[in-house]
């Protein structure tokens, strides 16, 4: 392993570590003194999974298969110090090698995330979100986490990612939606070998893909596995290629999925999480596979169209 190489560091919230549905509804409906006094009260309680923990667990299985370890997760909460306590806890009982984070008691994580040097960020607080966005870093908000998916067994870890307005920038989102359809062919026809620009997780693509390079088996396959799920078809899934070629970074699968679902490309898949940076694609997942919802330029349904010209 290279000397210059630096772990992965992925920053996540307890919300999106455990399930505290019930104590956040305390929060919410109550008020912070309920919620501090039932965390207390809670204190020797382990906590369960929440939509993260999966993924989690499976980045930080993989210092077992490298030789320094690849991946470092740091706990980043806006509950209060008292929960700190329960939230250690509960990591120590799920065999988690967690032992960092930052507790705000209700402050902002914006400034953090940069603080750690954090690569990734999930979290379910839109605001930390978008500031963890804001700040060049890698992060979505995650749905519901699907019931079956959590703790199986296996020694992958697989992402599924959007590309455009997601690993690619949204220059080509912009076209489609400010001049439609055959503009946006024509442009990605005349640029097809043109790599595109890096978007809000295109660092952490990169930063991923050394993992998989570092995690390999004796078969050359990796312990890390890489997916992008796409609305664009032919032509216009050159350019998704010639880009990943470009930036020296290997797809393990690609769906060019034109009109169809993704959800269930990506549970076929058997995602550990997708990433997407529109609701509705999110909301097909939702169920299926952990989903984390990538803040973006745009909040309308119509980039399905990106596809295959209609046929005459």
């Amino acid at each position: 392993m290279s000397e210059d190489f630096q772990p992965l560091v992925v920053g996540i919230s307890t919300r999106a570590l455990f399930d505290l549905r019930e104590e956040h509804a305390v929060f919410e409906t109550k008020g912070v003194d309920a919620y501090a006094q039932l965390q207390r009260e809670r204190e020797d309680e382990i906590l369960a999974p929440g939509a993260g923990f999966d993924v989690v667990r499976r980045l930080l299985q993989l210092n077992a298969h490298a030789a320094q370890p690849v991946v470092e997760v740091i706990l980043l909460s806006r509950n209060s110090p008292d929960l700190s306590l329960r939230a250690f806890k509960s990591i120590e009982h799920h065999g988690l090698a967690i032992r960092e984070g930052s507790f705000t008691s209700g402050r902002s994580m914006g400034p953090y995330v940069n603080a750690w040097k954090v690569d990734l960020f999930l979290s379910n607080d839109d605001a930390d979100v978008r500031s963890a966005i804001d700040a060049g870093v890698a992060s979505a908000r995650l749905a519901a986490p699907p019931a079956a998916a959590q703790n199986k067994p296996g020694d992958e870890v697989r992402f599924a990612f959007d590309g455009d307005a997601v690993l690619f920038d949204a220059e080509s989102d912009r076209i489609f939606v400010e001049q439609g359809l055959d503009a946006f062919l024509a442009h990605e026809r005349e640029n097809a070998l043109v790599a595109m620009k890096q978007g809000p997780f295109g660092k952490f693509l990169l930063k991923l893909a050394m993992v998989r390079r570092h995690t390999l088996r004796p078969d050359a396959s990796s312990h890390v596995r890489i997916a992008v799920v796409t609305a664009r078809g032919a032509p216009a899934h050159e350019r998704v290629v010639q880009t990943f070629r470009e930036w020296g970074v290997p797809a393990d699968e690609a769906h060019f999925v034109g009109s169809h679902a993704k959800g269930p490309i990506v549970s076929a898949y058997g995602a550990h999480i997708f990433f997407d940076d529109q609701e509705r694609h999110i909301l097909g997942a939702e169920g299926l596979v952990t989903a984390g919802l990538v803040p973006g330029p745009y909040d309308h349904g119509e980039l399905i169209k990106l596809m295959l010209p209609e046929q005459g």
